[in-house]
């Protein structure tokens, strides 16, 4: 509770715009309802999971500082930290005030009105052994007696004040002096010395005796004795473990030339010179070729929904016949799949996944508006698409469902970062060299090394996309890591150019389109063409089978010579006005009705050439009449066999009219939630939840302006017996039943089921087991709380005193 007293102080010491910046770094801490008090923030700025939404943003110097402060212990000096880090010179010391000053901003480290830099309490959580020392002699001495004090300081020569306080504070500040531990081991007996060295470079969890079955052993390591006597080595009270070197005994061994790791410049990457309209070029290429072929993969995905494998995810097999009927390489089919699902144009629909309603409002789109969708749901993807096997490598299947990947998200904002960083007119030569520094942008950020090169298969999306053009970030992905919208969205439509609505039809039967087809263009073309080729130039090729496919649809000749004629770029040539004509002729020659089944047609001669085929004798013909023939085999296999030998049969419906051959095309419904049920208390849900409504952006200036006028603590409200009310009755409610929980986590708590938006919650089971979930939908109905489980994806029932802590979702 400290930090979190000395952090509203600093807090509340800083303008308005240093304030804003904090807030600006940290949003999650002003969510609705916003904070009243600099108290309240300070409260929530502490939180873990608060906590853990920054960390991921910081590079590594930042870490680094964080860690040498974690190690050093705090309260801790600005000028020890510089000793620690080796910042003795100008140029050093100012990058490690840059660097306290990010970290200051994130409200991680801040100074306190003595001079000393505070800490975060769950940030010094983050290192187990920061630096590979132990903890701080003070907290190593908590359970100590006076008297084992007073022992301590007599084997150091120091003579014992007369209270534990006083002991205690005297042997803090003989361990403070680096030169007194080195001299005080220096004249230590030889095997104490070498145990008091090795553990000093070991770190801590060395194990100094034997235990069995939790009893240590009674014989100490030689040399062990003396060090405990002298404060050196710190035993549990119970003898349990082995013995521990508080951190300012490791540090002083270590000695002044060890310094913690400090990294302030970010490794080097050969660079060459490079224009923005070479990035631009390069951008346009590749977002233009992207385009094209993801609208060709959720093409084939609209005519044939891709099969799902029984453990989930779409496997190889149906990847490779994606590709191959879109003419797109695995990572496209890959990147496209997982892109079009985040954005709500795939969904699961039972054993398959398919295209959503969503899909055919995107089809209709123009290219840059189709790019900037997927692209957009590159930004943060949690996962890696690309990343094609694992480490056994084997086969991934795609749109698995794995769990969120946070570490790939960083990854991805980490390349980001890297690349707009490089000097203006550079970009970098090799772009496996821009790895080392995503590492130090997001040290956090997941690898997934391919070959042996971290982050490869993300620097390849960056490419495939377009973000990423001759080793450096493209306007399209500087827009992409503000998150600028419209400007993304400007930026498309000037380097993607329309969807093109015209076909060069040439006299070998082929149709080809320069850019993207729009969808009128491209659905004609697969409707009556087999597409050969797709990229920034589409090849489609028309066949007697290609244009029969379009008459068993329904298509009228005449219509379709015409619609081709409407999309020519000049005259429909001859030779395909003749293969539509010869293919219509023939077209329903030959007509097959279900009965096991019938054949029959107008010309005699045809059936009795049929009946006396022999590649067709498998079906079984038999002539019942000079028009009539009947197959033993079923109606599919009977027009399968006859278009293979080259005929163009049609089907007829039980009524005798001719079937029209058009599949109509999965939709995946958008899932909905299961109805939650209704009764008890759960009237006490507001208006406001029932009609949700997104909240409007936080003025941050305004936050920061209240809350450097309000008084820095608010009252802490008793509904029960103080008097002091809560704001609103759900507020109150909640307070009464949720007694594990702050000030502030009751008012969003409150909050989220007044306002009917979603939260986050810590939540501890019967069991003891505690999970963190997102809830929405929420119904108060004291003590429980009725809400849809994201992570069981379920309708549940909490109970509220079970509810430690509360998040913004």
């Amino acid at each position: 509770m400290k930090s979190r007293s000395t952090l509203a102080t600093w807090l509340g010491s800083l303008d308005g715009s240093h304030l804003v910046r904090v807030l600006g770094t940290r949003q999650d801490a002003v969510s609705p309802p916003e904070p009243c008090s600099v108290g309240e923030l300070a409260d929530r700025l502490q939180r873990p999971g608060s906590v853990a939404l920054a960390l991921p943003r910081l590079a590594l110097p930042h870490f680094q500082v964080a860690e040498a402060l974690a190690a050093l212990g705090v309260p801790a000096s600005r000028d020890a930290l510089a000793e620690l880090l080796g910042a003795a010179d100008d140029e050093a010391a100012r990058q490690l005030d840059d660097v306290l000053e990010v970290l200051a901003d994130h409200a991680l480290v801040w100074p306190d009105g003595a001079g000393q830099l505070r800490m975060a309490g769950p940030l010094r959580q983050a290192w187990d052994a920061p630096l590979g020392l132990d903890a701080p002699l003070k907290e190593l001495l908590a359970g100590t007696t006076s008297q084992e004090l007073r022992g301590m300081l007599a084997a150091l020569g120091v003579k014992p004040p007369g209270t534990r306080p006083q002991r205690l504070a005297a042997l803090m500040e003989h361990h403070s002096d680096p030169e007194r531990i080195v001299s005080v081991v220096a004249k230590a007996p030889a095997a104490a010395r070498k145990l008091l060295e090795r553990q000093a470079a070991a770190g801590p969890g060395q194990p100094s005796q034997f235990v069995v079955f939790g009893t240590p052993d009674p014989g100490l390591e030689p040399g062990e004795r003396w060090a405990s006597d002298r404060g050196l080595l710190i035993q549990d009270r119970h003898r349990y473990g082995p013995a521990r070197m508080p951190a300012e005994v490791a540090l002083a061994l270590r000695g002044p030339g060890r310094h913690a790791p400090f990294e302030p410049v970010p490794p080097y990457a050969p660079l060459t010179p490079v224009t923005p309209q070479e990035v631009d070029r390069e951008a346009s290429a590749a977002a233009a070729a992207f385009t094209s072929r993801a609208v060709s993969v959720l093409s084939v995905c609209s005519a044939t929904a891709p099969a799902r494998l029984k453990s989930g995810g779409i496997g190889a097999r149906e990847l490779a016949r994606i590709g191959k009927a879109a003419q797109a390489d695995d990572a496209v089919v890959r990147l496209t799949l997982e892109t079009a699902y985040a954005a709500g144009l795939l969904d699961r629909n039972g054993d398959r996944v398919a295209p959503t309603e969503a899909y055919d409002a995107w089809a209709e789109q123009e290219p840059p508006e189709q790019f900037a969708v997927l692209l957009q749901a590159w930004r943060n993807l949690p996962l890696t698409p690309t990343q094609a096997r694992d480490e056994d490598n084997k086969a991934l299947p795609a749109l698995a469902g794995a769990p969120p990947c946070n570490g790939c998200v960083q990854a991805r904002h980490g390349l980001l970062a890297a690349a707009a960083q490089l000097p203006a007119g550079q970009g970098a030569r090799v772009t496996a060299d821009l790895g080392p520094l995503i590492a130090w942008q997001r040290p956090l950020a997941d690898s997934s090394p391919q070959d042996g090169t971290p982050f490869a298969a993300v620097i390849r999306e960056a490419e495939l996309l377009g973000v990423l053009a001759r080793g450096v970030v493209s306007v399209l992905g500087i827009h992409l890591r503000t998150d600028d919208t419209e400007g993304l969205s400007a930026e498309c439509r000037r380097l993607l150019p329309a969807a093109t609505a015209v076909a060069r039809i040439g006299a070998d039967l082929t149709a080809v389109v320069t850019g993207t087809p729009s969808a009128r263009l491209a659905s004609l073309l697969d409707s009556v063409a087999e597409r050969e080729a797709s990229g920034t130039a589409s090849v489609w090729r028309f066949s007697a089978g290609s244009v029969r496919r379009a008459l068993d649809a329904g298509r009228i000749p005449d219509d379709i010579a015409a619609d081709l004629a409407a999309i020519a770029a000049g005259p429909l040539p001859q030779p395909l006005s003749y293969l539509i004509a010869d293919t219509a002729r023939s077209h329903g020659r030959v007509r097959v009705a279900p009965a096991v089944c019938v054949i029959h047609g107008e010309e005699p001669a045809l059936l009795a050439e049929l009946a006396a085929h022999r590649k067709l004798s498998r079906l079984g013909l038999r002539q019942l009449a000079p028009t009539v023939l009947l197959s033993r085999s079923p109606v599919e296999a009977t027009l399968t066999a006859l278009r293979a030998e080259g005929y163009a049969p049609v089907a007829e419906t039980a009524e005798g009219t001719v079937r029209i051959e058009k599949a109509r095309p999965q939709r995946a419904a958008t899932p909905i939630p299961a109805p939650r049920r209704t009764g008890g208390r759960a009237a006490l849900r507001s208006a406001a939840n029932r009609a949700a409504k997104a909240p409007a952006p936080v003025d941050l200036n305004a936050v920061a302006a209240q809350l450097l006028t309000a008084p820095p603590t608010a009252p802490a409200p008793d509904p029960f017996g103080s008097g002091v009310p809560y704001g609103t009755d759900t507020e109150e409610i909640v307070s009464g039943y949720a007694k594990q929980l702050s000030y502030s986590d009751v008012r969003q708590l409150a909050h989220a089921l007044d306002a009917g938006t979603a939260i986050t919650v810590e939540y501890v089971a019967a069991s003891g087991s505690r999970t963190v979930r997102t809830l929405s939908r929420l119904a108060l109905d004291p003590p429980f709380l009725d809400a849809w489980c994201h992570l069981r994806d379920d309708e549940r029932v909490f109970t509220l005193s079970r509810i430690h802590g509360v998040m913004p979702a």
